[in-house]
């Protein structure tokens, strides 16, 4: 695959080849006609000469005389030529050891200066970390979008909003490559990579284009008291939930096997502590306003909406989980008996003509089966991880082709697979977007490419299945950078800074709110601290 960029610059290079080469042959012909011109003339002078011997002998002698003086002549009218064939030469060795020198550089898509080509190594690293700063724009555009059209409503967002789905498709595109450069090793491994330098970028680009718009639309600075009285009402509502979502977690403790509710552990707590944030940053925000300081106010307020917005994340995930855990209990027999039958018709196949692959199907499935059975037998069990197996059970009999299963067990396979495959893409999304300043482009990579595969229109069982692997490689990815981040809540930091830097709110420790924009708005605002 050939970037754009590279294709630019081959022509860019073949041009001033081109021009090079030009002006070598424009000074070698220049140089022929001064050697050819001074022999010409120096011709004619002969012709004459000897037409004056001729007529006068008188005149030949002083003209034989004059004859040194007439060569004299023509050998000085050699001098220029010379040297201009000397500096075509020395013209045409610059221009090699100009392009030679080229050859090793290149210019930078954004810049004009020039530097080292960076190796494969290099920059593979450096997409790494333009995939994950690019992502990092876009969750927070979105956040902040969000709040922009609570606020004002669709129709006056719309181009910022065009904006972020630019942006949200050139990162899927990038995160696409990036999970193929992953599974594999490319022949034009550079290539890809260069792309994705540019998606990133141009999803950078678009994001920033529209960043100094969006401040104007939400005019913050000069007009918090509405938007921050609707900040204060969401985060009123939202801490009433709290105590109830708490309660419900702790129903999902004594109900389930632990594995279920662990997507959502800490949740609560960790909600808590946004909810703490945010209420320091709201009555600054307040206090700000007040004083008339709009700048102060704007930017805590900002603070104050992330803070929300990831608490009720975190609290919506906790609800969300609890609902998908109860539709997984209800589904679970009608499953069995389904994934059972066709086991029973694989048995009566195998009976005939055992052979091909069934039998170690059938096996397979049955292993599953009898797993699921023993487990909700005993008493408490994971709803969700018990229909995913049922649901693998059948899958693997679907796919030996021997049993032949009709299109409608083949969509209630599907519909089973579904429940939890898509809880375990929105469990791990809720995970990278309330932890993203630790989690890295590994995890984001499997994440995205989950959320693409579930996406396609009418997906089959195999993008399902590899839906949900992805989706459970991402979580161990990002809680294993959790973990190597450490507790950022720790020392004295002020209370829930460490969890909204985190969570990517505050950007770093002491630096300012993120907010709608690309890399350099976000550059931008990075410093001032709030």
């Amino acid at each position: 695959m050939t970037s754009p960029q590279s294709r630019n610059r081959s022509r860019r290079a073949t041009s001033h080849i081109a021009v090079r080469v030009a002006h070598v042959v424009l000074g070698g012909l220049l140089a022929v006609g001064w050697l050819v011109l001074p022999l010409a003339g120096a011709g004619d002078a002969v012709t004459a000469a000897r037409s004056v011997r001729v007529a006068d002998s008188a005149g030949a002698a002083h003209e034989a005389e004059g004859a040194p003086s007439q060569d004299g002549t023509a050998t000085g009218d050699l001098v220029l030529p010379l040297v201009a064939v000397g500096a075509a030469v020395v013209l045409a060795a610059y221009g090699y050891a100009r392009r030679k020198r080229r050859s090793r550089t290149r210019t930078t898509p954004g810049g004009g200066t020039r530097h080292a080509v960076p190796s494969v190594r290099e920059l593979d690293r450096q997409t790494r970390q333009l995939l994950v700063d690019t992502d990092d724009c876009v969750r927070t555009s979105a956040e902040e979008l969000g709040c922009a059209t609570a606020q004002f409503g669709d129709e006056p967002v719309k181009s910022y909003a065009e904006a972020l789905a630019y942006a949200k498709s050139e990162l899927a595109a990038a995160f696409r490559l990036r999970q193929r450069l992953d599974e594999a090793a490319p022949e034009d491994g550079r290539g890809m990579l260069e792309e994705i330098v540019l998606r990133c970028t141009e999803a950078g680009r678009r994001l920033d284009s529209e960043a100094a718009g969006f401040d104007l639309l939400r005019a913050l600075e000069r007009n918090a008291a509405t938007p921050l009285e609707m900040a204060e009402t969401r985060f009123r509502e939202l801490a009433a939930r709290t105590p109830a979502t708490e309660a419900t977690l702790g129903d999902l403790h004594k109900r389930y096997a632990p594995s279920a509710s662990l997507p959502v552990a800490g949740h609560v707590e960790q909600a808590k502590d946004r909810l703490v944030f945010a209420t320091v940053h709201l009555n600054q925000a307040r206090q700000s306003l007040d004083r008339g300081d709009g700048g102060k106010a704007a930017a805590y307020l900002r603070t104050a909406e992330g803070a929300v917005d990831q608490a009720a994340a975190l609290v919506d995930g906790v609800e969300r989980l609890a609902a998908e855990l109860a539709s997984a209990a209800e589904r679970l027999p009608a499953a069995l008996a389904g994934v059972e039958g066709d086991l029973a018709e694989a048995h009566r196949l195998l009976a005939t003509a055992g052979v091909g692959r069934l039998p170690g199907r059938v096996a397979h499935a049955e292993s599953l089966l009898a797993d699921v059975r023993r487990e909700t037998a005993a008493g408490a069990y994971d709803p969700l991880d018990a229909l995913r197996r049922v649901a693998e059970a059948g899958t693997t009999l679907a796919e030996a082709g021997d049993v032949g299963l009709s299109d409608e067990r083949v969509r209630a396979l599907l519909g089973h697979f579904l429940l939890p495959a898509r809880s375990a893409v929105e469990g791990a999304a809720d995970l990278v977007t309330t932890h993203r300043a630790a989690v890295g482009c590994e995890a984001r990579t499997r994440q995205a490419e989950a959320e693409r595969l579930l996406a396609v229109p009418s997906p089959g069982l195999y993008e399902v299945q590899r839906a949900d692997g992805l989706t459970r490689q991402a979580r161990e990815l990002a809680e294993r950078d959790v973990r190597a981040y450490g507790n950022p809540a720790g020392g004295d930091e002020g209370v829930g800074v460490g969890g909204a830097v985190l969570g990517g709110i505050l950007l770093g420790h002491g630096g300012g709110p993120a907010s709608f924009g690309g890399p350099r708005t976000r550059a931008r605002r990075a410093t001032p601290a709030v």
